[in-house]
């Protein structure tokens, strides 16, 4: 584990002075989770390359701003998923959904019929993520997964709080009407 950190280290250093062997070993070590990061915000697995690239790019223009403080592979996530975010923001008015008259939290009951999702894996809602459309998939990875709240995901997407709380209730019920169609399917 100490050797790892110290190679890590040294590619950093590397990096800084532009060495391209430490830049690919940077992003040969951190290229499937930063990849697996890409995903869940892109509609495919083309875009999330071409995410992942920016992304990358920026790491290595950036890489001078990193001073050891707190986990190198945290400050890269978080640049790959604000260059994830940013291509969102780019595409918004493609797919920005506007209507806020609708919006619900999770309700005791749907929390306590959670029952009905047994025999769903982690693969079957990872693909009803990927049939949402972007927004909502952004809005969702955010709040869900990154932990972000409304008012922090409007501010990042630039859209309404009443926006991000709509856009999570429909991508909920989105994915709960594909694993509902897939659990039918199944018995």
């Amino acid at each position: 584990m100490k050797k790892s950190r110290t190679e890590l280290s040294e590619w950093i250093a590397g990096c800084k002075e532009n060495d391209r062997t430490c830049q690919r070993k940077i992003y040969e070590k951190l290229y499937s989770s930063m990849m697996a990061a890409c995903i869940r915000y892109c509609n495919d697995r083309q875009e999330a390359a071409d995410v992942l690239q920016d992304g990358f790019i920026k790491v290595f223009e950036k890489i001078k701003l990193y001073n050891d403080n707190g986990s190198f592979e945290g400050w890269v996530r978080r640049i790959i998923v604000n260059t994830a975010i940013d291509a969102i923001r780019k595409k918004k008015k493609e797919f920005l959904t506007d209507d806020i008259a609708i919006y619900q939290d999770a309700t005791p009951d749907e929390e306590e019929n959670l029952a009905v999702y047994n025999g769903i894996q982690v693969n079957d809602v990872v693909d009803a993520m990927h049939e949402l459309s972007p927004m909502y998939r952004a809005v969702f990875n955010m709040y869900v997964m990154d932990g972000l709240t409304h008012k922090e995901i409007s501010e990042e997407l630039e859209i309404s709080v009443g926006t991000s709380k709509s856009n999570l209730s429909k991508a909920r019920a989105r994915i709960k009407e594909m694993l509902m169609r897939k659990i039918e399917r199944n018995e």
